[in-house]
């Protein structure tokens, strides 16, 4: 990631992703371009190759529950004091205080704490959970953040830091438009279905096309004038009920039952040329064959397809960050379990052969 030297440790039995029933396609898309060594740190040895490590390294990186490093005798007190530069990055599901913080916490659980699945699904059904984990990579891309400011911060100041992220705390912002519909009437079903999560605008919705789905949306009033166009329906434009977002909120059925009725005589792609000559904003609700050959992600750099040894041609992504003047990075195959031990141990930090060897044999990895 933007240049970095990724070293994941994992422990002797390997990340449990790889004991996953299915290809371990995961494991490539998230492993790409890193080291892969591993550590018993309940062991004198591994935690000795470790500290070894956090000696040289400008960030580490966890995601325990609180308190695990610290019986390891590898928290952040004890690494910062041997290496007064380090970064400490530390992901929960819940943070290091309160009176959750010792609590379980995966995607799924904290999609059910933080209220995103009470708000997702429709009225008349069962809250349902996204269906990307949205709260680990919500936790994950906040840690990033909170990692490079203290990365600055060290910079100017030439100390390290820790920092945390926990993925409730993450999560809770994307809420914002449910809020706003909470406050106004804290009884009212939260779940909108494709709608806006705060009901506050129309036409919001995925529409039926002749060959699928495509979502619709209108923001100011300007796009609702183009898709009026598009439609053959500039006479909405004279109509009061239809004048502006508060009161097409009104009459929120006969918008998109307008819409709809314009909408399902067309393919995704005529309505998508619609959208960019009459200027309103629009997107055919694509399924994941369509999406992992998207052309325009292949040729921005995004996505490339790679011939993986154990599943065979996939498509694997890059790093959504881009420095202008450089070339987007080439995902690589994901390393095995502790493929990198040798290089690392011996080639970074020096073990000899012997040493090498009776570490291994001691069962430090």
């Amino acid at each position: 990631m933007a240049g970095a030297t990724v070293i994941k440790v994992e422990p002797p039995t390997g990340d449990a992703v790889r004991s996953r029933r299915q290809s371990p396609l995961p494991l490539a898309m998230l492993n790409s371009n890193k080291q892969a060594i591993t550590l018993n740190l309940k062991n004198e040895g591994g935690r000795e190759i470790f500290l070894k490590l956090v000696d040289r390294a400008d960030v580490v990186l966890e995601n325990f529950m609180p308190g695990v490093m610290d019986r390891l005798g590898v928290g952040p007190e004890a690494l910062l004091a041997r290496n007064p530069r380090l970064v400490y990055g530390a992901a929960s599901g819940y943070g290091s205080s309160g009176p959750n913080r010792d609590l379980l916490a995966m995607d799924l659980t904290i999609q059910a704490m933080s209220g995103a699945m009470s708000v997702t699904g429709f009225p008349d059904r069962e809250p349902v959970k996204a269906g990307p984990a949205i709260c680990d990579f919500f936790g994950g891309i906040h840690l990033y953040g909170a990692i490079m400011t203290a990365l600055y911060e060290r910079s100017v100041t030439g100390k390290g830091r820790v920092v945390e992220v926990a993925m409730q705390d993450a999560i809770y912002p994307a809420l914002a438009s449910n809020l706003s519909l909470f406050y106004e009437d804290p009884k009212a079903n939260p779940r909108t279905g494709n709608r806006h999560g705060a009901l506050a605008m129309a036409p919001y919705n995925s529409y039926r096309a002749a060959d699928g789905y495509i979502a619709i949306m209108c923001v100011p009033e300007s796009h609702w004038a183009g898709l009026t166009k598009a439609m053959g329906r500039v006479d909405l434009l004279a109509d009061p009920r239809f004048a502006t977002h508060t009161e097409r909120c009104q009459i929120m059925d006969e918008v998109d039952g307008i819409v709809e009725a314009w909408s399902i005589g067309r393919t995704r792609e005529e309505i998508m040329a619609a959208s960019k000559e009459f200027h309103f904003p629009c997107a055919p609700v694509r399924d994941l064959n369509e999406v992992v050959h998207d052309r325009h992600m292949h040729e921005r750099g995004m996505l490339h397809y790679v011939m993986h040894p154990d599943i065979g041609e996939v498509v694997l992504p890059g790093s959504p960050l881009r420095f202008h003047g450089t070339e987007p990075t080439v995902p690589g195959i994901n390393p095995q379990l502790g493929e990198h031990n040798q290089a690392v141990f011996c080639g970074m930090l020096g073990l000899s052969e012997a040493e090498f060897m009776r570490l291994r044999d001691g069962g430090a990895f």
